[in-house]
């Protein structure tokens, strides 16, 4: 018995077989991954972005009260007005990395990263969705931050320069989050993304610039803190709203994205090879 012939209509629906139907980019799977990752931290929103934005809170209040007393200024505008933004910009790198290395770490602990390699994702669309993820969620955490800091007495929240918040906050946003897709390719178990967290995320943004200013340290410890990528994004991400930066503003706009050149390059290639993922 022979099949029907195919009318026109229902042989323009279907590629003949072996046909490429995927184009140059996977839109759809792609987009697919990325919406996977953003409702993945909405469905915790209470602790993904509001007690990240709860915990920067206390920071500026601790420190408000410490060091802010007595009208003290720094880059001419008060203490409040000059921590606010470092804060905000601080809670979304962390909460970037926190987004890419927890992903993937769970993923191969709980067996169900085959569910994400599988599908027709070349490294460089997982690696877009991964990142896209992860600057979504430092985006949230940093907006929900900016919104209470509009009402924070004694604190001035107007954004003077979009451009720059804009930018900062995306290079900062993307470079720990590829930062973090290495950690939770690289990490074996939680402990291992624990240590990254506390060892190298933490310090580095705690001695970013974030409570102070550079002309307050001397020695080895203003170069230190002058080579720390943090310090480029909080520093440009503040200039954002003051008008002012602390450091060489152009020098930390091309330094950061030289250093998300590399460290996609690197973590595409680590993708690519299925390192500690296809074994």
């Amino acid at each position: 018995m022979t099949s029907p012939t195919p009318t026109p209509s229902t042989a323009a629906r279907f590629h003949p077989p072996g046909v490429q139907r995927i184009g140059v980019l996977n839109w759809y799977g792609t987009r697919t991954l990325y919406m996977k990752e953003v409702r993945r931290f909405l469905k915790v929103h209470t602790q993904t972005i509001w007690a990240p934005a709860v915990t920067t809170l206390l920071f500026l209040a601790i420190f408000t009260v410490a060091l802010g007393r007595g009208g003290q200024t720094i880059l001419g505008v008060p203490f409040a007005t000059f921590l606010g933004p470092g804060l905000i910009a601080m809670g979304m790198l962390q909460n970037a990395f926190a987004n890419t290395s927890s992903s993937i770490l769970i993923g191969k602990v709980q067996g169900t990263i085959v569910d994400t390699l599988m599908p027709p994702l070349s490294p460089g669309e997982l690696l877009l969705a991964y990142v896209g993820g992860g600057v979504t969620r430092a985006f949230a955490v940093g907006i929900a931050v900016w919104i209470a800091l509009i009402l924070w007495p004694g604190a001035d929240a107007t954004v003077r320069e979009p451009w720059a918040v804009f930018y900062f906050g995306i290079m900062g946003a993307a470079m720990l989050s590829l930062l973090g897709v290495l950690t939770g390719v690289w990490a074996e178990k939680f402990d291992h993304g624990a240590a990254v967290t506390n060892f190298v995320i933490q310090p580095l943004s705690l001695l970013s610039g974030t409570f102070y200013t550079l002309d307050r340290l001397s020695g080895v410890w203003s170069a230190v803190s002058h080579a720390n990528p943090f310090f480029f994004v909080i520093d440009g991400f503040r200039y954002g709203f003051l008008g002012v930066s602390d450091g060489p503003l152009l020098w930390g706009a091309l330094y950061l994205l030289a250093i998300n050149a590399l460290l996609g390059g690197i973590t595409y290639y680590v993708l690519r090879t299925g390192w500690r993922l296809k074994a």
